[in-house]
């Protein structure tokens, strides 16, 4: 038993499939479109610097350490939230205010420190920085 065999089956296809390429620009324009908006809505923050030099304490600095279960030292002493209160509350009345080196525990919860904070922004005072390890 023969087949017969068109001419016109063996011959080589000389053309390109669009169809496929078609395809993958569209799913990359669709992607594109999805991403683009995401992309370019930004909120304007003025973000702080840091530098990974650690910096030191000055003598006239203070240093208020917020500690893993929520206590609070000043310069090494732990103070009572009414302590903490009556000694911001002195150095905000002082005309030089000293800089305040807030640290704390990276396993602290988040509340702790920011009571800390909301109490020095209330009582008036204006210098106050983060301290943090560099990154090694």
């Amino acid at each position: 038993m023969a087949f017969a065999t068109d001419s016109q089956d063996d011959e080589i296809i000389s053309e390109i499939n669009m169809t496929p390429l078609v395809d993958v620009m569209l799913v990359l324009l669709i992607i594109f479109m999805i991403t683009m908006p995401v992309l370019t809505q930004t909120v304007l923050i003025d973000l702080p610097q840091a530098s990974a030099e650690p910096t030191t304490t000055t003598p006239d600095s203070i240093a208020i350490s917020v500690l893993r279960d929520g206590s609070v030292q000043w310069n090494s002493e732990v103070v009572t939230a009414e302590q903490l209160q009556h000694k911001l509350a002195h150095i905000a009345q002082l005309p030089q205010q000293p800089p305040l080196q807030l640290m704390a525990d990276k396993a602290v919860e988040y509340q702790h420190v920011l009571n800390v904070m909301a109490l020095a922004q209330q009582l008036g005072i204006t210098q106050l920085g983060f301290v943090t390890e560099p990154i090694h």
